[in-house]
């Protein structure tokens, strides 16, 4: 990848449960940019992932989904924009089971290996790692357009 994440600071939001590959896949990405990455998590201490476990994790919420700070979101991440009322209107994409969810809340759902909608990007599985890793790394490599 070419973009340089070189000096930014990208946060990973994860808790118990997350798929391991979702979470270790774009943080490499993002060392591999030249980025730091920081995991944050709803609970102190560490976490358990899993291998090919497709239950959700929970949620949270995303604030910065409403913001100009960059949100990646994959597999059932998305739910984590309906738990905290920013999907409506939004392009997104997400695990299958997940679409009628997304487009309850107001969603703009679409069958894609990446949605891209502002500074948010969604994307469907584990399979779509590859291109979900380029759009995180190329949408954080983007200047800031506030201050966050």
């Amino acid at each position: 990848m070419a973009m340089t994440l070189q000096g930014k600071r990208i946060a990973i939001l994860a808790a118990d449960g997350v798929e391991r590959v979702e979470l270790e896949r774009p943080r490499d990405a993002v060392h591999q940019a030249g980025g730091h990455t920081e995991l944050l998590s709803p609970k102190t201490g560490e976490i358990q992932a899993r291998n090919n476990d497709l239950d959700a994790a929970g949620t949270f919420t995303v604030d910065r989904a409403v913001s100009d700070v960059a949100v990646g979101v994959i597999c059932h991440g998305p739910w984590t924009l309906v738990e905290a009322g920013v999907a409506k209107g939004r392009t997104l994409t997400s695990y299958p089971s997940l679409r009628t969810d997304l487009r309850n809340a107001g969603a703009d759902v679409v069958d894609e290996e990446v949605a891209i909608d502002g500074n948010l990007i969604s994307s469907r599985s584990p399979d779509d790692l590859p291109a979900f890793c380029q759009a995180i790394v190329a949408q954080f490599a983007k200047p800031r357009t506030g201050a966050s």
